[in-house]
């Protein structure tokens, strides 16, 4: 096989060492292969990084694992074109798995051209990747915190989020409070309801009768608390991806107005879609290349002609994860082709491969909006029917025919004039 780098490197890592095998040709022209290993202190990366410069390597590979590989990117970066592989890929024989046969393997592998590098964004993007995943984390720590709040509550017989759409709303978080004071009167607390939920105080009275013992007024206090410092960090690391994005993206604010325009998106979302994706969507061959790496994309199983059920890889979960939550949120808005296309495939393939199918319709839809610079532009909600219109009218005149009624099919002069 064809040797495409002469002087590379190949890296088994680990949490505390980092197995490494140089390839270079000696004096002679050669093939040499030198094995060392070095421990993952800073110290000793940086004797690494010397030692892969003393044969002249200028690339080097290793495995992504977890998150070990980071400490030996960032010291690597700088002198060599580091090359993080999925482990998937790079397979070596069974019952010969060893550090140093690892690291050989990658090594040969790399040398003749043979691996495919992962996308690493660059320094800034990465940043602002772990800003918005902190936040993530933190907006579903209190969601959790409010399901353990929900929870106190019905053990405390109080029904509020029957009566209530958001019991931490201005009048649940007022109802709350005085349970939490200790006011044994539910007419009084039912009289804390502002703006429309007062129409409802009899059924938060009812809603607020219950069996509340002291317990139940410490936890109730102390889910407040945790829930008010969620909220506190939440709103400051926004602020901080406002300002990363302000000093690191100052052209792309363009960008985050227009991924804002498709439905279910919000400001959140698209500084995630930025952090996740990045602004340039060069780095992605297609749509679908970019669909397939976030893990929206279903996968080939094909043998002898028949295809098999075929899931979609793993793929970037933190993605994955935002983009399910823009979907459910984009069913919501209505009367829309997204919304559309999510009841025409839930019925018939179910509601979660509906809303990832309509997931990867965003990460496509901001493929193209970035790549264009253009606003999203809605087919409408009755994009499916227009497309097969003819057949749409036989299924459904069919579907009302068995029912037993004589159909007669006639065009409104509006539709005739289409």
């Amino acid at each position: 096989m064809d040797v495409v780098y002469e002087r590379c490197a190949g890296l088994d890592v680990h949490k505390k060492t980092v197995t490494a095998c140089r390839i270079y040709p000696d004096a002679q022209g050669h093939k040499t292969k030198d094995i060392r290993t070095f421990t993952t202190m800073t110290q000793d990366l940086l004797k690494l990084a010397d030692w892969l410069a003393q044969a002249g390597c200028t690339h080097a590979g290793m495995e992504s694992t977890g998150d070990y590989w980071k400490p030996v990117f960032n010291i690597l970066e700088a002198g060599f074109k580091v090359l993080l592989i999925n482990a998937q890929h790079i397979k070596n024989v069974p019952g010969r798995k060893t550090d140093v046969g690892d690291a050989e393997w990658i090594a040969d592998l790399l040398q003749h051209g043979l691996l495919r590098a992962s996308f690493i964004p660059p320094q800034a993007q990465r940043d602002l990747r772990d800003l918005t995943r902190y936040r993530m984390n933190l907006v579903q720590e209190r969601s959790m915190v409010v399901q353990w709040l929900q929870k106190v509550l019905e053990s405390a017989n109080i029904k509020l989020a029957a009566v209530a759409t958001d019991v931490l709303g201005v009048s649940g978080r007022a109802m709350l409070q005085a349970l939490v004071e200790g006011s044994p009167d539910a007419a009084a607390m039912a009289d804390l309801a502002k703006g429309r939920m007062r129409e409802k105080r009899a059924a938060l009275e009812q809603a607020l009768t219950g069996r509340v013992r002291p317990h139940h007024r410490v936890l109730i206090a102390d889910h407040l608390i945790h829930i008010d410092f969620l909220d506190e960090r939440i709103d400051f690391i926004t602020q901080q991806i406002t300002k990363h994005i302000d000093e690191h993206f100052p052209n792309d604010e363009e960008a985050l107005r227009l991924l804002d325009t498709i439905p279910g998106v919000g400001r959140n979302t698209a500084e995630m879609l930025l952090a996740e994706i990045g602004p340039d969507m060069s780095r992605f061959p297609s749509a679908n290349r970019l669909a397939s790496w976030a893990g929206l994309a279903p996968g080939n199983n094909e043998s002898a002609g028949k295809k098999r059920s075929a899931r979609t890889r793993r793929g970037n979960r933190n993605l994955r994860t935002g983009l399910l939550q823009a979907a459910h949120a984009a069913v919501r808005k209505g009367k829309s082709y997204l919304a559309a296309q999510y009841h025409r495939l839930a019925t018939r393939r179910g509601k979660k491969k509906a809303a990832v199918a309509v997931a990867h319709s965003i990460l496509v839809s901001a493929y193209y909006i970035l790549s264009r610079r253009e606003p999203y532009h809605d087919l409408g909600p009755a994009y499916f029917d227009e497309l097969k219109r003819e057949a749409t009218v036989r299924r459904l005149t069919q579907r009302i025919q068995n029912l037993g009624y004589l159909v007669i099919v006639r065009p409104t002069p509006a539709t005739a004039d289409v």
